[in-house]
């Protein structure tokens, strides 16, 4: 995707989940278009990839809706990832890791470590924890050999904010932020030392756990009343 079509992407992504573009409002691309200051290509193209996410509804030739979406609806789509990638862990650590999975994962503890270590983050830190958060559960679904467990993720992808690629962002306690991220990358070293000593009900407890701890944060993505200015969502 281009850039502008992936500015128009993250933009629109987070007016829906901060309730600035409320669920039912109607989305059509020149007025989008305009209002981002960008051509029609990029809008017509996020809004075809915000549908197929869930985020938006067809309604009619060329407009869009805005889809109501509930915390429940986030939480059952989180849970299934957690019972997936708990899966995916479970059956990577009794497969044993290849040597290049294994520093893929060291990898991304070490960048993880050096990120956290000065005790606060920015939102560049938490850019660059995302991409390494989404290589880090990647490695571990590869490892797993399962290819029905990708599939299935893929499937369940589609659902609002259920990607492990979602987060939300609270930049009016960013303390709180630097709390959050790092007890998550916390448990991406108790996962891996799980799975290097081939632990594999110990693994997947731990990343159930890691994507159920996202659930207490469910309100962030799907009410109206986080009209708080600091809320972002950083997806890829």
């Amino acid at each position: 995707m281009s850039k502008p079509g992936q500015h128009v992407l993250v933009t629109l992504r987070k007016m829906i989940a901060s309730g600035e573009l409320a669920a039912g409002e109607r989305l059509a691309e020149i007025p989008t278009a305009e209002a981002l200051g960008v051509s029609r290509t990029p809008v017509r193209i996020a809004f075809r990839t915000l549908e197929q996410e869930g985020l938006l509804s067809r309604a009619g030739a060329r407009g869009y809706l805005v889809r109501g979406v509930s915390p429940e609806e986030i939480a059952g789509a989180v849970e299934v990832r957690g019972v997936l990638e708990g899966l995916a862990a479970r059956q990577a650590a009794e497969r044993g890791l290849s040597e290049e999975c294994l520093r893929g994962l060291q990898q991304c503890l070490e960048e993880g470590d050096l990120l956290f270590a000065k005790g606060f983050v920015t939102d560049d830190d938490l850019e660059a924890y995302q991409d390494l958060n989404m290589r880090f559960h990647s490695l571990i679904i590869e490892a797993s050999g399962n290819p029905a467990i990708e599939m299935a993720l893929l499937r369940n992808n589609h659902l609002p904010f259920a990607s492990v690629t979602a987060l939300a962002v609270d930049r009016n306690d960013m303390a709180r932020e630097y709390r959050r991220f790092n007890f998550a990358h916390m448990q991406h070293h108790a996962v891996y030392d799980a799975l290097i000593h081939g632990a594999g009900a110990r693994a997947e407890g731990i990343m159930k756990e890691h994507a159920n701890a996202t659930l207490g944060y469910a309100e962030l993505f799907a009410t109206k009343q986080s009209s708080r200015p600091g809320l972002r969502v950083i997806q890829g």
